[in-house]
């Protein structure tokens, strides 16, 4: 796939099959739009092409850190687009001139004069524009008056709801992580570098890594415990992790801590992947570290058997 951030330089193909929107998470049926273009192409010798923004839409729009989260950042996307056998992936940088571009200025000077658009390929209710003032009825005029073709993908259905990022959203942040990797079709990811924490997990006999996310605008899952796999490198280990404020330690801070199983690595300022799939409980406070010990040998062994379950399905 080849990843184009400046559209001046895009040479149009022939026959360019394309699709647009921000994608945020990838999810089964952004996979669905994005599989069509792909199969498309090859059906009719083109070449599949998707228009997204960065930084995502609303936080230029609103300008306001908390209106948002996303479920994937910019280089996420990309490795998931890449994954998915898209021809193009072009990143248009979303700024106050391009918010204010009308839905028919968007379609005649971008995917008609810039890209060559042959066949344009939208999901359920798609809207584009400045205000997304463009439904799939002006795409249909648009494309009458500028000759290209139109398809629309029916709404993608799992267990009779629409799939959405912001259902996935509002999963995560309830911690049903079920949902959201149902959704997803996949396990819900965050990657952050390993940072020095207070080191009190070695002593009780559980040490952990902790975790800095590498974007701040990245989703984070409810506070509480889960059973996790763990990237390291190239190879895959099990563990638990905490999301919280640890309230058993005394002016402990809100951290991401994970304990890997059958690991002993000194990697501070290394880069771990979690793979979150299953919350296990709250966060609890106990009368004690030793309590707080009994504890997690308990969350190990659940950690262990969802993990082993997880791995024969």
């Amino acid at each position: 796939m080849q990843v184009v951030t400046n559209l001046d330089l895009f040479i149009k193909p022939e026959n360019a099959i394309v699709t647009q929107g921000t994608f945020d998470g990838v999810h089964a049926g952004h996979r669905q739009i994005l599989g069509n273009i792909v199969q498309l192409a090859k059906q009719q010798n083109g070449k599949s092409i998707l228009v997204t923004f960065n930084p995502h839409p609303r936080k230029v729009l609103f300008d306001d850190e908390s209106t948002i989260k996303l479920l994937s950042t910019l280089k996420e996307k990309v490795a998931l687009f890449t994954e998915i056998g898209l021809d193009y992936l072009i990143i248009l940088p979303f700024d106050e001139t391009l918010s204010k571009m009308s839905a028919v200025n968007f379609v005649r000077d971008i995917l008609v004069e810039k890209i060559g658009v042959q066949t344009m390929v939208v999901g359920h209710d798609h809207r584009f524009g400045r205000n997304r003032e463009g439904s799939f009825d002006d795409l249909k005029e648009y494309a009458d008056i500028y000759g290209f073709e139109v398809k629309e993908i029916a709404a993608h259905d799992i267990n009779e709801a629409v799939v959405s990022s912001t259902k996935i959203r509002t999963s995560l942040r309830n911690g049903d992580i079920a949902t959201a990797s149902l959704f997803l079709d996949r396990n819900y990811s965050i990657t952050g570098k390993v940072v020095h924490g207070k080191k009190l997990g070695k002593e009780i006999g559980y040490p952990t890594a902790n975790i800095e996310v590498d974007d701040i605008d990245k989703l984070i899952p409810a506070n509480g415990i889960y059973a996790v796999n763990v990237q390291y490198l190239d190879t895959i280990y099990d563990g638990m992790l905490s999301i919280g404020n640890n309230p058993t330690i005394e002016n402990a801070k809100w951290s991401i801590e994970v304990n890997i199983f059958e690991f002993n690595k000194t990697i501070y300022g290394d880069e771990l992947t979690i793979y979150f799939i299953a919350r296990m409980r709250d966060e609890v406070k106990f009368n004690d570290l030793n309590d707080l010990k009994l504890q997690l040998k308990t969350d190990e062994s659940e950690a262990r058997g969802i993990l082993r379950k997880n791995e024969i399905n």
